[in-house]
């Protein structure tokens, strides 16, 4: 048994597509002696970015949402890395850790690839250097850091752009924009009143959508019932604008008109991983194209899933959308699909529809679509916090989150920022005490 060659098995993306097939390895296949299994991901935790938006406006702590991979992974190999390169025809990765960026070449026989999106600035000016956006726990505590950090400014007495100070416009009207919004729009005005020198009229919040109506994925109905709902509470809904620029002053949009304000959060797009585009395969719009085992057409024991995957969806047609519910599912199928090749056994195909899209749109009311059957209002928000608590994994950050929400209700938000300040040091030469005169004792 220890001379036997084992079947090296690399899962590429910690998200939930790479996560979710790593857990059903872990319980399945990760004890065969056979078998060695490695899962690499840049941080060293799985985020669950559906409550993104409420650990940047002061709803949760940023612990709360983030599990530690070696926590959820007990048999399989963890490392937290960069990839650099991936060679499908020679079947290796080469991945970079460490403090000096050192590389490693690691082969593989099975493959899985769950890299995710990344952002997509579309060549917009001014986005790379001043937008920020939300896809990290590092871009969530950046915008908390900069909403309060505006506040506070605007506060001082001796400021003269208030207006462009507090004013915060947000560019993309699909789930994480309206949520991200949303969450703002509840939190900086429920700051206020900690602040003497600024009142509600000072605020402007803007979303700004390409579209005619928010939540295209939605019902109609429930785009129209979040506008009406955020319209009510102040936020400024810009439809079938697109932003054509931001120096960082100002908002250029496409109707010709420009927003004063020195904050713009970036949710309008995204873009399969730059990796991908190194392998040799067929690909939609950037993702790689699978077959509807999720294997690579052109590659046996190599699969695909996720935002990085087109997937031909066989009943409507088309392909089936990025979505996490997706991901979950095709991670399950992936899994058992590698356990197949190792076990030389027949593979499964995926097939899922959707079954709920929710949104929250602040001040415990939300919109969802369930089977089929649309909810909105507190009924919607209770859905989308229940659902999503459910798929939170472990116990043990269910119960933080169960608190943190606990907390809220009684409990204003809290606008500690979060600097990453080093404490003030000196570097100062000491003088030398002089030596003490000290008076002779006579020992008669």
């Amino acid at each position: 048994m220890g001379n036997m060659q084992r079947k090296k098995i690399l899962i590429l993306g910690g998200g939930f597509a790479g996560l979710t097939v790593a857990m059903e390895l872990e319980k399945q296949l990760a004890q065969d002696p056979s078998v060695e299994i490695t899962l690499i991901n840049r941080e060293n935790f799985f985020l669950f970015t559906p409550m993104l938006h409420e650990v940047a406006t002061s709803d949760l702590d940023l612990t709360t949402i983030v599990n530690p991979a070696r926590k959820m992974l007990r048999h399989i190999h963890f490392l937290a890395g960069r990839i650099d390169q991936i060679d499908i025809e020679k079947r290796r990765v080469v991945v970079s850790h460490g403090f000096d960026h050192h590389h490693h070449t690691l082969d593989f026989d099975f493959l899985v690839l769950g890299l995710g999106s990344i952002t997509n600035l579309y060549g917009i000016p001014g986005l790379r250097e001043y937008a920020l956006t939300m896809k990290t726990l590092g871009d969530a505590m950046r915008l908390r850091n900069h909403l309060i950090a505006h506040m506070e400014e605007a506060d001082s007495d001796c400021c003269k752009e208030k207006e462009s100070l507090l004013t915060f416009v947000v560019a993309g009207g699909g789930f994480a924009g309206v949520e991200t919004v949303a969450g703002i729009n509840d939190f900086v005005r429920g700051a206020l009143r900690s602040y003497p020198n600024l009142t509600e009229d000072m605020l402007r919040i803007v979303l700004v959508h390409s579209g005619p109506v928010i939540l295209p994925e939605l019902d109609e109905k429930l785009g129209s019932y979040a506008q009406r709902k955020l319209a009510g509470r102040k936020v400024e809904v810009r439809l079938n604008t697109k932003v054509e620029g931001f120096s960082g002053r100002a908002v250029r949009l496409s109707d010709g008109s420009t927003i004063d304000t020195n904050t713009l959060v970036w949710t309008a797009g995204t873009s399969p991983n730059p990796l991908l585009e190194t392998i040799p395969c067929a690909k939609e719009r950037g993702r790689l194209l699978v077959t509807e085992s999720l294997e690579l057409q052109a590659y046996p024991g190599v699969w695909a899933l996720g935002d990085c995957s087109a997937i031909p969806d066989r009943r409507r047609g088309g392909f089936h959308p990025p979505t996490a519910q997706h991901a979950l599912r095709q991670g399950k199928i992936v899994a058992d699909n590698v356990i197949a090749a190792v076990r030389g056994t027949k593979q499964k195909r995926f097939d899922f529809s959707t079954i709920a899209q929710l949104a929250a749109i602040g001040r415990r009311t939300g919109v969802a679509s369930i089977l089929g059957i649309n909810f909105s209002g507190f009924v919607a928000w209770w859905l989308w916090r229940t659902i999503y608590l459910s798929k939170l994994p472990r116990f043990e950050k269910k119960v933080r989150v169960v608190f943190d929400w606990t907390l809220d209700l009684i409990f204003s938000k809290d606008f500690v920022q979060f600097l990453d300040i080093r404490a003030p040091m000196v570097s100062r030469l000491e003088e030398a005490d002089p030596a003490p005169k000290t008076a002779a004792v006579r020992i008669a």
